[in-house]
């Protein structure tokens, strides 16, 4: 049995790694059902660290927001490599739209572990930025996560 705070949990036999990391992404994807107000990169960052933290490859996801912040979906839109994943802003603004969001946060995870943003991702984040402003549907972050932390373009200024 495992709880969402630190030291809730109660372990009866022998657990594995798998069945842990299985109980945590449950607990992660319960974190963000839908209603779940989202607006600072800690909260994000806590939220999806869990959920793609084993991934071998890249995948670049999207959080729809209503007018409040609160989340309308979250889904993976695009999987890579190692080191990149190819993210196409038509497809981005055709999901925020048939979601009816009125804001997004972006948040992608960087397998190395290191969430150091490249200039690749600062250049996409722009693009997409100015994309979906057209249709009147703001970045409120963009996310990147690895094992070492998180970095939030919202908190470096750069959105």
């Amino acid at each position: 049995m495992a709880g969402e705070q630190p030291g809730t949990y109660r372990v009866t036999g022998d657990v594995t790694d798998a069945q842990l990391l299985h109980l945590a992404k449950l607990i992660a994807r319960k974190r963000l059902s839908k209603g779940t107000q989202l607006g600072r990169p800690d909260e994000v960052h806590r939220c999806l660290q869990t959920l793609m933290l084993d991934y071998p490859h890249e995948v670049f996801g999207i959080l729809c927001l209503d007018t409040r912040h609160r989340l309308i979906a979250f889904d993976e839109l695009f999987r890579g490599t190692l080191d990149a994943a190819c993210v196409y802003p038509r497809e981005v603004i055709k999901h925020a739209i048939d979601h009816n969001a009125a804001a997004v946060i972006l948040v992608h995870n960087h397998p190395s572990g290191d969430p150091e943003p490249s200039d690749a991702d600062r250049r996409i984040t722009q693009r997409l930025q100015e994309a979906l402003g057209l249709v009147d549907i703001r970045v409120l972050d963009h996310v990147v996560v690895g094992h070492e932390g998180y970095v939030s373009f919202a908190e470096r200024g750069w959105l």
